[in-house]
């Protein structure tokens, strides 16, 4: 029988696993995916740890892949309990941002997985527009996000910013763009004049 502590040390290696895939996908560059020997290095495991958890490249991409979108989707709520929602979606901007930039470090990965339907695409968009969607309702209630704005407005605004100026190489600009986004979907202040619609 398994003890305690052994599961507890296997769900910690696991959630470390995990946690350096995403610090290191993220930071992937031009250098391509990270190996899964230098992971396991970085975690602090051995690589038959690695593969005890993960069989496969694709096993540890999905893993990553899934536990970013469960941040994503619960940041909606952290965020809002603990800010104004307009600040809430601005705050979940860069949650998004650093999805994406993770998904960058895998791209290869990913697509081959998409590709071979072991990955599907339309849960993720349902579950992160239904994030979205939170946030906006929460600023239409509380007045200081447009009535206007819809979750597929507000993923439309982000996919365009991050192809313009991509995390990895123009932070500093995606980062500008996204607070004039942001100004875009706020709703206007007391004096504030809209702007003219043609």
């Amino acid at each position: 029988m398994v003890s305690q502590s052994v599961r507890s040390d296997a769900a910690r290696n696991r959630q470390a696993l995990i946690e350096v895939a995403a610090r290191l996908f993220g930071s992937a560059g031009a250098a391509g995916e990270p190996s899964l020997r230098l992971i396991a290095r970085e975690a602090g495991v051995g690589i038959g740890t690695l593969f005890r958890h993960f069989p496969t490249r694709e096993a540890l991409v999905e893993a990553v892949y899934q536990d970013q979108v469960r941040r994503l989707t619960e940041g909606a709520d952290h965020l809002l309990a603990t800010h104004p929602p307009a600040q809430a979606m601005r705050r979940w901007m860069d949650l998004f941002s650093e999805w994406l930039a993770t998904k960058n470090g895998m791209i290869d990965t990913l697509r081959a997985m998409i590709n071979n339907k072991q990955l599907g695409s339309a849960h993720t968009r349902t579950e992160l527009l239904a994030a979205i969607d939170k946030i906006l309702a929460a600023g239409r209630s509380a007045g200081d996000i447009s009535a206007h704005a819809t979750s597929e407005d507000v993923a439309a605004g982000l996919i365009g910013i991050f192809t313009v100026a991509p995390i990895t190489s123009s932070s500093e600009q995606a980062a500008r763009l996204l607070d004039i986004f942001m100004n875009g979907i706020s709703a206007p202040t007391t004096g504030d004049q809209p702007l003219p619609s043609g």
